[in-house]
């Protein structure tokens, strides 16, 4: 696991838990009065131990069992008697809601919420919840303990417990909560580095590194996982035009990440994932105001998810082959910057009439789609981005938009993001639209030219479906999820890293 995350294990036996600071018992609401979920008996031990009234006391400490509830009851210490030392000195009441996942999720939040720094915290009952929810509840922990990395002299922020313990739950089930929580977490490191540390050709070399880990933990495993990385020549000679444009204002030239994960025996390159990649964006020549500019170091969340979710399903064997491609570079301004009213050719001929180089990240994934579609010929193509405001403003901040020419990948993808608390909602490709992006002078104008279209984000994903051509396609738009705006729940206040556990979920699930 990754550096700064608790450490999480798994037990089968109560026992005596030594060198533990806190005792959580899950809770559900029940049909008359909440009550505790059967399995390590940690419960009944402390009611025939100590005569303690639990129903008492849930209803004395107001325990609901509401998923996300936590209450704590410090036990006092009574000298000379053994029956206490068998127990830490404070109990923690999480309410489970009804176990789904979704509850299950909240209170692994909660939990990791209420435990303190330095914290041993032993988790009891997780036999009485089913496999999907113990995962979630994992997920929960690890994802509400986690912490942006701290630049500081200092020591920053205060983080997690320093273990959780785990009784009863199933492995299978914690490794598939582990491998889906730890997705999310290295997608939101990278996307909360900051910019003046990130470039595109430091996430390249990040993307090498963890593919070199990767390899060194497989110990020699059938299956393959690949990396290349092309620099701006290879970029300019193989006719990427939108990417080389974009990346030309910038000091720091744009690279193409290509990340292949090939399971034994298969296919190689049945999904194509393309994530947006830019890891800065000043809006160029249409330069945004100063207020906007100070989130876009997370403007490569798209990218992160991607390299993310490709790694996981490395980590996890998924039976799927799957294709990262990403996109870098760095929206600047200067003299070199790609300008309103230029003409940029794609990857695959289509020329491109430019409105607002502040959409500059539907030209870096044209490139990679095409590019894509061309080189593999996958079954599926998916591409993620924080592309649009208009995403946000119809959805808010908690729905990422879905855009599909396949009903399968739209349900597949909807499906994933339920099970994971990523929420998705379908959006229409409104054909009608499409007459907005029409250019007397090239064959697409990558922004509408019809001011009395509206629809932000259905005429920018009408956009990306072009160069899709007639592979299956979806498109993920998560300009509101992918950043939080305060810390809460699982989340905290910065990037999100959403969208990976989505991917994983859908790629395991293909």
């Amino acid at each position: 696991m990754t550096a700064a995350l608790p450490l999480l294990s798994a037990t089968d036996a109560f026992g005596a838990l030594d060198g533990v600071d806190a005792l959580v018992l899950l809770v559900a609401p029940g049909e008359d009065a909440p009550e505790l979920l059967p399995g390590s008996g940690a419960g009944a031990d402390l009611a025939a131990g100590f005569g303690l009234d639990l129903a008492g006391t849930l209803a004395r400490l107001e325990v609901t069992g509401a998923a996300g509830q936590a209450v704590s009851l410090p036990l006092p210490v009574i000298a000379d008697d053994d029956r206490w030392a068998q127990f830490p000195p404070l109990l923690l009441f999480a309410g489970v809601g009804d176990g789904s996942a979704v509850d299950a999720r909240r209170a692994g939040a909660a939990i990791a919420r209420a435990a303190r720094p330095g914290q041993v915290v032993a988790i009891a009952d997780l036999a009485g919840l089913t496999d999907p929810a113990a995962t979630a509840l994992v997920e929960g922990l690890v994802l509400a303990s986690y912490r942006h990395p701290f630049r500081g002299a200092g020591p920053g922020p205060t983080g997690p417990a320093d273990q959780f313990r785990l009784v009863g739950v199933d492995p299978d089930a914690l490794a598939g909560g582990l491998c889906s929580a730890e997705a999310t977490v290295v997608a939101r490191r990278w996307a909360a580095t900051p910019s003046n540390v990130k470039n595109p050709q430091w996430f390249a070399e990040q993307a090498v590194d963890a593919v070199e880990a990767l390899g060194r933990r497989s110990g020699g495993s059938a299956a393959t996982t690949r990396v290349r990385v092309h620099d701006e020549q290879w970029i300019r000679e193989h006719g990427l035009g939108g990417l080389a444009a974009v990346g030309n204002g910038s000091a720091t030239p744009p690279r193409l990440v290509v990340v292949e994960y090939t399971p034994a025996g298969a296919e190689p390159g049945r999904i194509v994932l393309v994530g947006k990649g830019i890891t800065y964006d000043t809006g160029g020549i249409s330069i945004k105001p100063r207020a906007a500019m100070v989130p876009m170091k997370t403007d490569m969340a798209g990218a992160a998810a991607v390299l993310a979710a490709v790694l996981g399903a490395a980590e996890a064997g998924v039976a799927t082959s799957v294709v990262g491609v990403l996109p870098m570079a760095e929206n600047a301004f200067s003299g070199g910057s790609y300008r309103p009213g230029d003409i940029v050719t794609i990857a695959d001929g289509t020329t491109v009439e430019i409105g607002n180089t502040d959409a500059e990240g539907r030209m870096v994934l044209a490139d990679g789609m095409a590019w894509a579609r061309a080189h593999y010929e996958p079954e599926a193509m998916i591409d993620v981005a924080t592309l649009t405001g208009a995403a946000s403003l119809g959805l808010g901040k908690e729905h990422g938009a879905l855009y599909a020419t396949a009903d399968r990948l739209a349900h597949g993808l909807e499906s994933a993001g339920e099970q994971t608390g990523e929420a998705l909602w379908r959006m229409p490709l409104v054909d009608d639209y499409a007459a907005a992006l029409t250019s007397p002078v090239a064959d697409l104008s990558h922004i509408s030219r019809d001011r009395h279209v509206g629809g932000g984000s259905i005429t920018a994903a009408l956009f990306l479906r072009h160069f899709a051509g007639d592979v299956p396609w979806a498109h993920l738009d998560i300009a509101g999820p992918g950043r939080a705006a305060r810390t809460t729940g699982i989340l905290t206040e910065g990037a999100t890293g959403f969208g990976a556990r989505t991917l994983l979920r859908f790629l395991r699930d293909y």
